[in-house]
């Protein structure tokens, strides 16, 4: 940890005790390993259950490296899978945890911050516990996406005052005003131009579909 001499500021808003969700932006696999070394109690990510059963060797090191991080394996492809998820999650809460919550639900594709699910507004206002919002930095660069030996970056964390959410919980137009405030403030802290009317799942498809026909366009061309 210290070759990548991290820079660490507004720790002291995380509590110490009691349950509270950590919301960072997500740029890169490596956000997992660095952020729950710096905070000062143990933090349990509801990571997504490929990572757990992912072939090959990144595979491997990614299933060895969630599992010694004390991660939780979830299915979040939408439907009955996501609400287990989040019964997961206020299971935790309701056990006094400290969880991580990448609300975008992937890393971004370019750098850029993407509209957050509203899962983790849900969380919240069932559970009471405070969201700590976080920034990352440079962990794009020292881990891009397919690298599985890290790259000695500085790596730098900005964490954010508590927020409290109240509200019924049913209420979709209330999730998306949490989750929204949410969003904006992780984008204040992390500077990272914010398009809050498209999901990171979505740019990364629409990334896809625009390589596949370049690549198609220079096919015809030769």
């Amino acid at each position: 940890m210290l070759l990548f001499r991290p820079k660490v500021s507004g720790l002291r808003f995380v509590p110490s005790n009691g349950p509270v969700i950590i919301a960072s932006n997500h740029l890169s696999f490596s956000d997992s390993i660095f952020m729950p070394l710096v905070v000062p109690r143990s933090v349990t990510f509801l990571a997504k259950s490929e990572y757990f059963t992912s072939p090959g060797i990144k595979g491997f090191v990614k299933k060895i490296t969630f599992i010694a991080l004390g991660q939780v394996p979830v299915d979040r492809t939408g439907g009955k899978r996501s609400e287990a998820a989040l019964l997961t999650g206020l299971k935790l809460l309701s056990q006094d945890a400290c969880i991580g919550i990448y609300p975008e639900g992937t890393r971004s594709p370019d750098g850029r911050l993407y509209k957050g699910r509203t899962g983790i507004a849900r969380m919240a206002i069932e559970s009471g516990a405070p969201i700590i919002p976080v920034a990352m930095f440079n962990t794009a660069e020292i881990q891009p996406t397919g690298q599985v030996v890290p790259k000695v970056r500085r790596v730098e964390m900005v964490f954010g005052e508590p927020m409290y959410f109240t509200g019924d919980s049913t209420d979709q137009a209330v999730l998306r005003a949490a989750t929204n405030q949410i969003m904006e403030k992780i984008a204040e802290l992390s500077k990272q131009e914010y398009v809050p009317n498209m999901y990171a799942s979505e740019a990364k498809d629409a990334i896809s579909k625009s390589k596949l026909e370049e690549d198609a366009i220079e096919a015809d061309e030769e």
